[in-house]
């Protein structure tokens, strides 16, 4: 497991919130120097504690054509690594972890039904998990 002391903690938050935020902004509200910030990026990222920098939309903003939820078992011990595996996948746009016969529950966004099915198949293939079920989203009432 990773070691972050409160400084990496506090520069996750910040940049969970608004991965657009300069540097000096981000030393600014941190009360360090630019600089410690930058090198504190540079590294969580050398060391892929941070793996990307992405783009949040409101529920309301319809991207995606093919919306599907789907529920994951996943052996004993394979949990952190397949949560890693799956947030590489463009597609799956949220990970949530639940209780009763499944352990996560993954949102996935796709363009037609054969992306969602290429998908599918692809979290299928991660080592660790199980068994999987989807559901496809039809409307939101």
């Amino acid at each position: 497991m990773e070691s972050l002391d409160d400084l990496d903690r506090a520069l996750i938050a910040l940049l969970r919130a608004d991965a657009r935020l300069p540097v000096a902004s981000l030393a600014q509200r941190l009360r360090v120097s630019r600089g410690t910030v930058q090198n504190r990026i540079d590294k969580l990222i050398e060391r892929r504690v941070l793996l990307g920098f992405t783009v949040r939309l409101r529920e309301d903003v319809e991207t995606a054509a093919v919306r599907a939820f789907m529920t994951l078992e996943v052996r004993a011990g394979d949990l952190k690594p397949v949560v890693a595996r799956l947030k590489r996948l463009p597609s799956v746009v949220r990970i949530f972890t639940t209780n009763g016969r499944w352990d996560l529950v993954c949102e996935i966004a796709t363009g037609d039904l054969a992306a969602l099915d290429a998908v599918i198949n692809d979290i299928r293939a991660v080592p660790g998990i199980a068994h999987s079920e989807t559901s496809i989203r039809l409307s939101e009432l």
